[in-house]
């Protein structure tokens, strides 16, 4: 017990020192915001195919048929197995017509399908295949890169020194000069795409530093409907230096 108390007072006294050195240095606090822009190379698909009937059985098996219809197609697409999931099966009663009575009432059956397409140049045709196959429902499409390690590295480095470069210009403007970096968070960090299962659904935030560059090359000219474009990877970043 004595031991546990001494450990207690221990930690808490370093807590105050390192809060009371903190104290006595002049300190500048800055955020630093990147965001790199990447080409994507691969897609995520989220399927869902829906059967009702008034037989459980027979709605089962429409939507059974309908699913097995979709993963031939996919795998004479030449996609690697692995690479597709049927990750959500559902079956409910329910009353097309909003009355609540046993007359009306059917079996609702649906199954969700998760397909990763590696070759993006196949995605328009894949999409159309499984449409007329059975798919009644898209519920997602995510566009993704396969480095995101490698860009949300780099953005994280471009966010640093966009830090860096703030707290150099502020310290300036005062007729002062930062030294070495005292603390470094990071936070808010990730990768995001303008597509998605809503109808120009995409999100943007105020930066305070803002730091874009292109990456990962250049995406292919549309030949039908559907164009790449390009998915950012974000970094964020608060540094304080201590000022001289």
């Amino acid at each position: 017990m004595r031991r546990a108390l001494v450990l207690i007072i221990f930690v808490l006294a370093v807590s105050y020192s390192t809060r009371a050195q903190e104290a006595n240095l002049p300190l500048i606090t800055v955020t630093g915001e990147a965001e790199v822009k990447v080409v994507p190379d691969e897609v995520e698909l989220s399927l869902g195919v829906e059967t009702s009937h008034k037989s459980l059985q027979t709605s089962k098996s429409l939507n059974d048929e309908r699913v097995k219809r979709v993963l031939d197609l996919v795998k004479t697409s030449g996609i690697d197995s692995k690479y597709v999931q049927t990750d959500f099966v559902e079956i409910e009663p329910w009353y097309p017509r909003g009355e609540d009575h046993p007359e009306y009432m059917e079996y609702r059956v649906r199954k969700a399908i998760v397909i990763i397409l590696k070759d993006t140049g196949k995605f328009e045709s894949l999409l159309s295949q499984v449409l007329d196959g059975g798919v009644n429902y898209v519920h997602g499409i995510r566009f993704r890169t396969t480095e995101l390690r490698k860009y949300r590295d780099e953005a994280r480095a471009l966010a640093i020194k966009a830090a860096r470069e703030k707290a150099t210009a502020l310290a300036a403007e005062l007729g002062q000069r930062i030294g070495k970096a005292y603390r470094i968070s990071e936070y808010g960090s990730g990768w995001y795409s303008p597509y998605g299962s809503w109808w120009g659904y995409g999100w943007n935030r105020g930066m305070t530093q803002n730091v874009v560059q292109s990456s990962g090359g250049n995406a292919p000219s549309p030949e039908g409907t559907i164009a790449l474009g390009q998915i950012s990877v974000t970094a964020n970043v608060s540094v304080s230096f201590v000022l001289e």
